[in-house]
């Protein structure tokens, strides 16, 4: 017997006609040099049904991959709906990225046009003609005095608005294919994630739970995590679903900025990563505020951070756990009941974990060797692996060998994890050498390759060092040919072309050889024990690790 209720598909254009038809009084704020530009949910809703109509008379294909290179604005928010609701894919292109990376990105995801904000356009105009797809590059004129090249591609966003034709959006497939980000996370190509119309609902219930973001019509929603990386944590797709109001921070990332805008605006929601918050603290404490939670991932949350926000500001970090593979959020550090009577201690180790998956996402570890499941004892560790209609099953046309899925159709996270009795995950490693810098990923092999191009060196290895503000930071380790001899500032300059410059290693140690594992591979194990405690220049000395 089959239920008889009607298929009705979940696509991302409900949310735009809900947002549409009952949340039009909302607001929508961006900030810019100028001053902060206000908006409502319904203008923006009649903005967008004209730059569907923008994307038709472009030529943008059925399915066309519709690129985005810009900050957090009102604007980005139009191409987050315009695209998916005329059944393109948005592409959002992270403006962080070295240009190798976007390059390859663009090409292999095959994006037709680039919506670029004015103040980064010079950080993609001269890649343009290495994107062999790209026929349109849209300016979008956020007040930056940046010059606007003179090319029959180059087109001004404003103008293509005022002559658009508004469209009716009506996607029928869920399970097509909405957005697609790129994560770098691994070594070798960066690996797109193609989220569908279905997954990108069903997260958005997700987060808008009360175990999660909890948002609602009486909330100001201030997403400090980009656009441009990891799906804005859904908080792009939430607040319109919610009717919670939005307040944008472009291009103003400053501390300050970003202090001023919660104050000024109500905001009552925001979330971002570590470092954001660590610069935003001493502008925020003691002032008057309307925030319920601050959300945060991307990368551990120290505790010292999240008990000065509950010390100073009123209220402790909410720690959420996610990657783009999980669109992103899976999991928040949401405290149960059974520690309302806990010291502040016990309270204080439990806001540190990465917490309860959400209803649709079940987690579990494995052995790595045996892919045995482990018991959830808290001591216990095993590879963190996920499943869920809002996690991925596969990378978009992927290199040979990489697999996403466990043959039994588990996601593989890459994190090491125990998990207690009730499941709540306590992230304890790393099952590759990445660094997780500032929530962001560096490839300690791709910095490898890039120091040993250098003519003096034999072999380096690179693994991440503690750090206050950025939670790890790279440490290279370098061993010279016999013979040769360089300095640490000589190994900077030749990698700073190379590699993306928050990659640059922090510093630079000599030593006579690197440690082998039996196999002959890098012992990177034996390199952190060798240098446990290591402080690197720009910590503050004595800081606690």
């Amino acid at each position: 017997m089959r239920g008889l209720m009607q298929d009705f598909p979940l696509t991302i254009d409900s949310i735009f006609r809900h947002a549409e038809a009952h949340h039009g009084d909302a607001t929508i704020v961006t900030a810019t040099p100028k001053g902060v530009v206000r908006t409502t949910y319904a203008d923006w809703a009649k903005r967008t049904r004209k730059l569907g109509g923008v994307l038709d008379a472009l030529g943008i294909g059925a399915d066309g991959r519709v690129a985005t290179f810009g900050w957090n604005t009102a604007r980005h928010l139009e191409l987050y709906f315009a695209a998916p609701c005329t059944g393109r894919v948005l592409h959002t292109l992270n403006i962080r990225l070295f240009p190798e990376q976007l390059t390859y990105i663009a090409n292999h995801a095959e994006d037709e046009v680039v919506f670029v904000d004015r103040s980064v356009l010079p950080l993609l105009w001269p890649l343009v003609d290495t994107m062999k797809t790209v026929r349109h590059v849209v300016v979008m004129d956020d007040g930056s005095d940046n010059e606007i090249p003179d090319d029959p591609r180059v087109l001004d966003y404003e103008t293509l608005l005022a002559d658009g034709q508004p469209v009716d959006f009506d996607v029928r497939d869920e399970y097509q294919a909405a957005s697609m980000c790129y994560t770098s996370g691994t070594t070798g190509h960066p690996k797109g994630v193609v989220y569908s119309h279905r997954s990108t609902v069903l997260h958005t219930m997700g987060v808008l739970t009360p175990n999660a973001f909890a948002l609602s019509i009486r909330d100001v929603a201030m997403p400090v995590v980009p656009m441009f990386h990891a799906n804005a944590w859904g908080i792009a797709q939430a607040a319109p679903a919610a009717g919670s109001s939005l307040v944008f921070p472009g291009p103003m990332m400053q501390p300050e900025a970003l202090a001023d805008l919660i104050v000024n605006e109500g905001v009552t929601f925001t979330a971002g990563v570590p470092t954001i918050w660590q610069g935003v603290l001493p502008h925020l404490a003691g002032r008057p505020h309307r925030l319920r939670d601050i959300g945060c991932g991307g990368s551990a949350v120290p505790r010292a951070l999240s008990e000065a926000y509950r010390q100073q500001v009123g209220l402790p970090i909410l720690q959420a756990w996610g990657m783009t593979e999980t669109s992103p959020v899976a999991s928040s550090g949401v405290l149960a009941p059974r520690f309302d009577d806990a010291d502040d201690e016990t309270k204080a180790a439990q806001r540190a974990r990465a917490g309860l998956p959400f209803f649709g996402v079940e987690a579990r570890i494995v052995d790595a060797d045996t892919m045995q499941p482990q018991p959830w004892d808290d001591r216990a560790t095993g590879e963190l692996q996920v499943r869920g209609p809002w996690c991925a099953q596969e990378y978009y046309n992927p290199d040979e060998g990489v697999q996403l899925s466990t043959p039994d159709g588990w996601m593989k996270t890459g994190d090491v994890a125990a998990m207690d009795a009730f499941g709540n995950i306590r992230i304890a490693d790393r099952t590759k050498d990445l660094i997780k810098s500032g929530g962001e990923w560096i490839s300690s092999v791709d910095l490898e390759n890039a120091i040993m191009s250098h003519p003096a060196v034999k072999e380096a290895a690179v693994v991440g060092i503690p750090h206050p503000k950025w939670d790890e930071r790279p440490l290279a380790c370098v061993v010279l040919k016999e013979g040769q001899t360089a300095t640490e500032q000589d190994i900077l300059d030749h990698v700073r072309p190379l590699v993306a410059k928050w990659w640059l290693p922090d510093a630079v140690e000599f030593i006579d050889e690197v440690p082998k594992t039996s196999v002959g591979k890098f012992s990177k194990k034996d390199l952190r024990a060798r240098f446990a405690g290591y402080e690197l220049p720009n910590a503050p000395a004595g800081t606690p690790r």
